[in-house]
């Protein structure tokens, strides 16, 4: 799918979703479009734009609340009109918030799963008639290892995560045999900005679940995205990779 396939990363200003922008426009994307939420983020995803169009692959910089269908629908309208086709969705776009259950205001909860879930649920929808309708497509979703195994004080990102993983699979069910395969990454703990706002206690709890002794960094995740893109993964549908250093769930 890569080699001359367009490419659509949410949340890829910064990150692990940057990393894939600049990986996909490596292993030969005829197209890269990097999502940004605004603010200061539209820097950082100019930054990435420019990298990618050193490698010589065209790219484009979007705005757009994935968690407003208004705004996914304009970033996809945006994107066919610049490139004509959306091979490779990548559902990436994603926040944190460190609370116990009880003292999480009901509006973080209620913005953390518009981000994540209903994000990666209107995405997807958006792209789909175009797969359907073209030569198919790849949509990889991005959950994490705590969708397994859960963590002390992020109730609501290991709920959007494991809502994810979910409707991954329903997804590969409904569409079977399409050419669109849809399957999940799901990282152990990475570095990379979402962290900021987990709390030292929270964070060296994860760490110490991991024997390899450390967190990821994006570059230890950034290859099993090119590879659920490329064309050896056509067998993969519904599935979730996990480079996570070795930290397994019950």
């Amino acid at each position: 799918m890569l080699n001359g396939g367009i490419a659509l990363i949410t949340g890829s200003s910064s990150g692990i979703g940057a990393g894939v922008a600049l990986a996909y426009a490596k292993a030969g994307a005829a197209g890269v479009v990097v999502n940004h939420p605004g603010g200061a983020a539209k820097v950082d995803a100019e930054a990435i734009v420019r990298q990618i169009e050193a490698m010589g692959c065209p790219a484009l910089s979007l705005e757009a609340d994935v968690a407003l269908a208004p705004d996914v629908d304009r970033m996809v309208a945006a994107a066919l009109a610049r490139f004509g086709q959306i091979d490779v969705l990548v559902n990436n776009a994603g926040i944190a918030h460190t609370a116990t259950v009880e003292d999480t205001p009901i509006d973080v909860w209620d913005r953390v799963l518009a981000v994540h879930l209903r994000g990666t649920f209107l995405m997807t929808r958006a792209v789909l008639p175009g797969m359907y309708a073209g030569k198919g497509g790849r949509i990889i979703n991005t959950v994490s290892q705590l969708a397994y195994k859960g963590a002390p004080g992020l109730s609501a990102y290991v709920a959007a995560k494991g809502a994810i993983l979910s409707f991954t699979r329903s997804l590969a069910l409904e569409i079977g045999t399409r050419p669109v395969r849809v399957n999940c990454v799901a990282p152990g703990a990475t570095r990379t900005p979402i962290l900021d706002d987990v709390t030292p206690d929270v964070l060296n709890a994860v760490r110490a679940a991991i024997p390899t002794g450390r967190l990821a960094e994006v570059a230890d995740i950034v290859p099993t995205y090119v590879f659920l893109a490329s064309e050896g993964a056509g067998h993969y549908q519904g599935q979730c990779l996990s480079p996570n250093g070795g930290d397994q769930f019950l």
